[in-house]
């Protein structure tokens, strides 16, 4: 399973009303397919994949490589999923900025309505975003939380990180059955773009500095301050004045030490503790201890129906209400025992596996792109910018050249 992480352009804008609902009902009814056929647990296992995920976002018509993928689906598939919820023992709560916030409220009342304990999953939801914001630093911060519940307890989380600077989002996947620690390579495959260097506390090699974090904040706050103002120096590690708040260090050292914090989850969940406090932690766990801190660190499925920004062809929104409508009648006709529909879109996987097993790339992509491109306005083309319109050209409305990728 490739749970872990993906990078992506940052995109601007909101999904235009004609996509966002296409969007949910066909999203929706692929989360019903997977259920019915394969069960929760393995939906859960797709999400965390972000290669799928992808695949998924591309499926619905969002930009391939796109930022926007990720609010946009988990928002289309939250209203279309927590509509019918008890029937697909399935919730998604959390979303982006303010809606991240909810998350907890929302695990409370979800909890409550099942008869089970929410506590523990508020817990999870916390704790992977304090993970990714604070016990792994690598210039992205997060602004979207989604967290998906299962009625058997499994529990899956999708949450993305912005870097304004370099204008990427980063996303990443978590699954309750791949979990053994929080804090030990949670996330079992990194999926993006090496951008250096960064701060990784849940890397294998750090177990060292963890006790070491642990073991520090044990001792005289005094001392642990005296050596925090020693290495402030833009030499090291390129740490400023500005990245430091000794005052903030102290007081949380003071309530670390009062609660007798033992585990690394623990102080990770301290109200104060976040990445910058983490990393004066770290940097003085180094000079104390000498540990190291610092180590190095998927668009097919877009031919689908298309990307909203006509990438790589406008949105065929013809083709797409007919990819729901089949779709949800072979779902109907599955539930009544009727399964030649819903066996042969499981078979289009098949086929589709096979000549891609016996693929032979050739120099068409260029020309069937420009088909596509062309040919929209005959499936109710669509992107932001307005619907397809047919090529002004007499000749090139009547040419029909069939092309194709193999």
């Amino acid at each position: 399973m490739k749970s872990g992480h993906a990078d992506l352009p940052l995109h601007y804008g909101k999904v235009p009303p004609w996509l966002a609902q296409r969007m949910s009902l066909l999203g929706g009814a692929i989360v019903e397919a997977i259920i019915l056929e394969y069960g929760r647990k393995v939906l859960l296992s797709k999400l965390s994949d972000p290669c799928w995920f992808q695949s998924l976002g591309c499926v619905l018509g969002m930009d391939w490589h796109s930022s926007g993928i990720t609010t946009s689906v988990m928002g289309a598939l939250k209203g279309a999923v927590n509509r019918r919820a008890q029937e697909l023992g399935v919730f998604i709560c959390g979303g982006r900025g303010k809606y991240s916030l909810q998350t907890p409220h929302e695990l409370i009342r979800i909890a409550d309505k099942l008869g089970i304990a929410g506590d523990d999953f508020v817990r999870n939801s916390k704790l992977t975003a304090k993970v990714d914001n604070a016990a792994i630093q690598d210039g992205f911060q997060l602004y979207l939380h989604s967290f998906i519940l299962s009625v058997d307890g499994d529990w899956a989380v999708i949450q993305q990180g912005m870097n304004t600077n370099n204008r990427m989002a980063r996303r990443y996947h978590w699954h309750s059955a791949y979990v053994q620690s929080f804090l030990e390579e949670p996330h079992r495959f990194v999926y993006g773009h090496n951008q250096g260097k960064l701060l990784n506390l849940t890397h294998k090699d750090a177990r060292a500095t963890k006790q070491g974090i642990l073991s520090i904040c044990k001792e005289d706050t005094g001392k642990i301050i005296n050596e925090a103002r020693k290495i402030i120096m833009p030499s090291h590690h390129d740490v400023r004045m500005k990245d430091v708040n000794l005052k903030r260090l102290g007081a949380v050292l003071s309530i670390v030490q009062d609660r007798n914090i033992s585990e690394m989850e623990d102080l990770l969940l301290l109200e104060g503790v976040g990445p910058r406090t983490l990393q004066s932690l770290t940097l003085v766990s180094e000079v104390i201890h000498g540990t190291a801190s610092r180590f190095d660190d998927p668009a097919r499925f877009s031919f689908a129906h298309g990307g909203k920004d006509g990438h790589p062809f406008p949105v065929p929104t013809t083709t797409y209400d007919e990819s729901i409508q089949l779709l949800q009648e072979a779902l109907n006709k599955a539930k009544l025992g009727f399964n030649e529909k819903s066996i042969a879109i499981k078979n289009l996987s098949k086929v589709a596996q096979q000549r891609e097993n016996d693929f032979i790339p050739n120099n068409n992509f260029d020309e069937l792109i420009q088909q596509e491109r062309a040919q929209s306005w005959k499936y109710g083309g669509r992107t932001v910018y307005g619907k397809a319109q047919a090529p002004k050209n007499k000749m090139t409305q009547e040419t029909n050249v069939q092309l194709s990728l193999f």
